[in-house]
């Protein structure tokens, strides 16, 4: 491994780190960027299969874009393999939780992502990207006591409800 393997290691990082705070913020076009436009996605170990950055994106926003669908995508730990000259594939952690108040509950859970990437333009993009879950729990919101949402992404900009007294 030399530096400018380092280099398109970085590249790939931040291309996995885009691909999920633009799924956070709902940035459908700016997500749109991070696929090739034959892209394949299989999430939940194959349960939900789409081939083309369309019908991955189509997914996405259908599944969540409602402004009651919040939710956390941590990815960590990669592991990435350089296959070629212009392709290369990745491990990577994921934790996640989903807060959905239009049906009270709370689901938490972690994966393992499994993605390739290729070169286009001198740009690294997902070719496939997948998952398979090592757990997955759903809550009701209602059975925490004093649990109450103080801030929003998109109810609020992200502004506390909570004073800083």
């Amino acid at each position: 491994m030399n530096s400018a393997d380092l280099v398109v290691m970085e590249r790939i990082k931040r291309l996995k780190y885009r691909y999920m705070r633009c799924l956070d913020q709902k940035r459908w076009d700016d997500l749109a960027t991070c696929f090739t436009h034959d892209a394949v996605a299989s999430y939940s170990g194959g349960r939900y299969h789409f081939e083309g950055r369309d019908a991955i994106l189509e997914f996405l926003e259908t599944s969540m874009g409602a402004e009651t669908f919040l939710s956390s995508h941590r990815v960590h730990h990669p592991e990435i393999d350089l296959t070629g000259p212009a392709t290369a594939h990745g491990t990577w952690a994921l934790d996640d939780v989903v807060v959905e108040t239009a049906w009270d509950v709370t689901i938490r859970g972690a994966a393992f992502y499994e993605d390739d990437y290729v070169l286009v333009d001198n740009v690294w993009l997902i070719s496939h990207t997948g998952y398979r879950r090592t757990y997955e729990e759903i809550q009701p919101r209602g059975e925490v006591p004093g649990l109450q949402l103080t801030a929003s992404w998109f109810i609020d900009q992200g502004r506390s409800s909570l004073g800083a007294d």
